[in-house]
């Protein structure tokens, strides 16, 4: 028995040695087919255009593995330029330099008689991809439909199936010429994972695929781009891309200037506010990922953006309204971008937005905060195609303005108006006045010493050029102190007489008032084209608090007394109309 186990063994150690000389004697020989075929196959297939090199290649038949060493797939400047002139040259060629190339579970039989290539993975590590575009205008008037890789392919095997092929540490480079300007985005240590390669004759119409694959992962560990012509950047800590999910997710996604505020006052002369936006993830759901490939759109169904800030910023020491605006609200802008896109709902959750100026009569900052922002936008796409079937885009939104008052505001944009229109109306809740002396104080030189804000509702109509509406606005014991201007950092002394004068005889203290008069401000506001969409909303709003407080004309009358005032005489309406108009210049900013 024992003579009879030493025979097997010795039987199966000999045929693994014969097969192993076998294996390396066909690997020896193969190995200079392969290498020749590869070369030739190149060579031929791009017309000459690119050069294949690699320092050794180690393979073995009968595990059906081969391994490469320092790859490098070269495209000859010289050949290019020379397809150039003869119209022949690709609008995109490509460099890749490889440390390693791995390959294994490799059909070798099937591949030699069937023409059947099976993988079981490949693997290749340490990639610099370097992808040059340069456009030609004899591609485009070429037939649009390109060959199918099969049909490229099928001399020399009608199948190729990859089981699973890895991407590690792929640093890639995308270059594009336009005008003699090359404009070049670095991405690095990405990973690439392809599951289930197929290439057949039935593969391109495979719809269950994206580019012969049928799940794709791309993860990239940290990203930063200066975007052309702007002093901005964005940039995020971490993307993962899954084509079968159907998901995009960013991590500490930022868009913000790559200058220091003071020298993008001093720089900018379009008087716009310096942005910058913050947020812990945006996740794309339902992300159509083959459509961003074959039309280059981004097509999601929704959006999440949570946990941010947006912040805006304005210097009035360098910055003045002298700029036309008209044509430049947020839903006009997203109709001028290059780049197509469609959101059927965003979900905003936990975002504080915040609008900063400095004041150059006064040298301090004022803010305005909404704080906790959440809610919806829905359709908020340029797609001409979609918006032929719903025309707005919609927002409804709520937060704490000043961390306090509960505001609840729906916006509506007509994206395919001439003239800009668009709707807002909101309820703002109960909270104190006095919360708004963080910008009042700083860019009026007033202030809230008291005041109980019951709520506010407002319903508003509006264009480039006008906005019409209703605003309702509760409150009492409402008093302002007109302040002295400010002395380095000392306490402000009030006016006292002087905003006595304003609270006794211009200001109503509640509204409605100790007359029973509830006054309504009916808003009709021309807007001053150098005006942002923002500060149009404001002084849209402004304008109904300063009817409902009484020094602001237009306002109705809801509700009357029932006994009637003896009539004043002419005299004293005169005075009471020139004292108003005095004070009414007190709340004016200078560039109003």
């Amino acid at each position: 028995m024992k003579n009879k186990r030493q025979w097997i063994i010795g039987i199966v150690g000999a045929i693994i040695v014969i097969l192993a000389g076998i294996g390396w004697y066909l690997g020896q020989h193969w190995k200079s087919i392969i290498q020749t075929k590869l070369e030739e196959n190149i060579r031929t297939s791009t017309k000459g255009l690119y050069k294949l090199s690699y320092d050794s290649m180690e393979l073995n038949l009968l595990s059906g593995s081969i391994a490469l060493k320092n790859i490098e797939l070269l495209s000859d400047s010289a050949v290019y330029r020379t397809q150039v002139q003869r119209r022949e040259a690709p609008d995109n060629r490509i460099h890749i330099k490889l440390r390693s190339l791995n390959i294994s579970g490799v059909g070798v039989w099937s591949a030699l008689v069937a023409k059947k290539l099976h993988m079981r993975e490949v693997a290749f590590d340490h990639a610099d991809v370097h992808l040059i575009t340069e456009s030609h205008a004899y591609n485009k008037s070429r037939d649009s439909i390109a060959m199918p890789l099969h049909e490229r392919i099928k001399d020399i095997f009608h199948t190729v199936h990859i089981q699973r092929s890895m991407i590690n540490n792929l640093n890639l480079k995308l270059s594009n010429m336009q005008n003699g300007r090359l404009d070049t985005t670095s991405v690095d240590r990405v990973r690439v994972r392809l599951d289930d390669i197929l290439i057949d004759e039935n593969g391109h119409r495979d719809t269950t695929r994206m580019v012969y694959t049928k799940e794709i992962e791309v993860e990239i560990p940290e990203f930063a781009y200066d975007i052309p012509n702007s002093v901005y950047k964005i940039s995020f800590d971490h993307c993962i891309v899954n084509t079968r999910q159907q998901q995009a997710l960013l991590t500490k996604i930022a868009l913000h200037p790559r200058i220091t505020k003071q020298k993008y006052f001093e720089t900018d002369k379009q008087n716009k506010a310096m942005i910058v936006l913050k947020w812990d993830t945006l996740r794309l759901e339902k992300l159509n990922l083959q459509d961003m490939l074959d039309n280059q759109r981004i097509f999601a169904r929704y959006a999440y953006l949570k946990g941010g800030s947006a912040s805006f910023h304005k210097d009035k020491r360098y910055q003045e309204d002298n700029v036309n605006k008209i044509g430049q609200a947020p839903h006009q802008q997203v109709m001028k971008m290059g780049q197509t896109i469609r959101f059927d709902t965003v979900f905003v959750d936990n975002t504080d937005v915040s609008y900063h100026e400095y004041s150059g009569e006064y040298d301090r900052e004022g803010s305005i905060s909404f704080e906790y922002a959440k809610g919806t936008i829905t359709n908020l796409t340029n797609d001409t195609v979609q918006l032929s079937k719903d025309r707005f885009m919609r927002a409804d939104l709520q937060a704490r303005v000043m961390g306090s008052g509960r505001l609840h505001a729906r916006f509506g944009f007509d994206m395919l108006s001439k003239v800009g229109s668009h709707t807002y109306a909101g309820t703002l809740g109960s909270m104190q006045a006095s919360a708004f002396n963080r910008i009042l104080t700083p860019l009026r030189n007033l202030e809230f010493s008291s005041g109980n804000i019951h709520g506010i509702r407002f319903d508003m109509q509006a264009t480039d050029y006008k906005t019409r509406g209703v605003f309702r606005f509760e409150y009492d014991e409402m008093k302002i102190d007109l302040l002295h201007a400010p002395k380095d950092d000392t306490e402000q002394s009030k006016k006292g007489v002087l905003s006595f004068l304003v609270n006794a005889l211009l200001i109503r203290d509640s509204n409605p008032g100790a007359d029973k008069v509830y006054l309504v401000g009916n808003v009709e506001y021309t807007r001053v084209p150098e005006y942002s969409h923002f500060k149009t909303i404001w002084k849209s709003l402004e304008q109904g608090i300063f009817q409902c407080v009484g020094i602001g004309k237009g306002a109705e009358r809801e509700t009357k007394e029932t006994d009637k005032k003896p009539e004043e005489d002419s005299e004293s309406k005169n005075f009471l109309k020139k004292t108003g108009d005095f004070f009414r210049g007190l709340f004016k900013k200078e560039d109003d």
